[in-house]
């Protein structure tokens, strides 16, 4: 990362910061979708976003594959208990969206659920919106070239070898059908009150960069102020850390 690119990075979540206080002094709940090419950077972004945060006060959704009773639920039923409170930041790393894109791409799901869903998701998402909860959703873009680039990194190395999943090998093949059905997710499923976003992350510091400071910008923040806060003395001279049973230390291997 650049001497830019980290500048940028710190003052971004600065207001990161800020915009927790917003949250948790308003009260108002904002939800954020990423949804994108695998490999685009989906959980390396949300990790530069939460990374400052009060982890009390957001969550990481990212939910495995549904299991037999899910899949008997409505749809939608696995993901509304995730959904944010008063105060709180939730990011979605992947969505029910996945039947918007993935499943019909894999065969996971049938025409007619994939038709149900694309008409479904305006109503519910506009149930979200009247309650007043904040829903902005994204789409990591990465060109076939450089996704096969980062596919063939992750193979390589061994530390990142569990990002590569059998639904990602095989969706793989189906870059052009994978465009095909994410043009008409958005176009059936983009609103005012809960639009989409593409952001180009072939350059993924970039993208990230990019995409923070955009989220910041659909946010009414004002400046919210970051309280000093004065430590008093410590009363006494600084004590050490005294634990009696010896043997409980982690010996210090460096």
């Amino acid at each position: 990362m650049s001497k830019r690119e980290k500048r940028a990075l710190e003052e971004l979540q600065l207001d990161l910061v800020r915009l927790q206080y917003w949250l948790k002094d308003s009260g108002k709940r904002l939800l954020v979708i990423f949804e994108g090419r695998d490999a685009a950077g989906k959980g390396g972004t949300i990790k530069h976003i939460t990374e400052v945060l009060d982890t009390r006060s957001y969550r990481i959704v990212a939910l495995g594959k549904p299991n037999e009773v899910e899949t008997k639920q409505w749809y939608f039923q696995r993901y509304v208990p995730h959904l944010p409170a008063a105060g709180e930041f939730v990011l979605f790393d992947r969505s029910w969206y996945n039947r918007a894109v993935v499943e019909p791409a894999m065969g996971f799901c049938t025409d007619a659920e994939y038709m149900a869903f694309l008409d479904a998701v305006p109503a519910f998402e506009k149930l979200l919106t009247d309650d007043g909860i904040i829903v902005i959703k994204y789409w990591l873009a990465v060109d076939q070239a450089e996704q096969e680039e980062r596919f063939d990194q992750r193979a390589e190395n061994p530390l990142k070898r569990w990002k590569l999943s059998p639904v990602d090998l095989a969706v793989r093949q189906k870059y052009v059908e994978i465009g095909r059905l994410r043009d008409t997710m958005i176009k059936r499923t983009h609103s005012k009150k809960a639009p989409w976003f593409v952001v180009d992350f072939n350059d993924q510091k970039r993208g990230r960069i990019n995409l923070i400071r955009h989220l910041l910008q659909q946010l009414p923040l004002k400046d919210e102020p970051i309280a000093k806060v004065k430590l008093p003395k410590l009363k006494g001279p600084p004590k050490l850390e005294h634990v009696t049973d010896k043997a409980l230390w982690v010996p210090d291997t460096l």
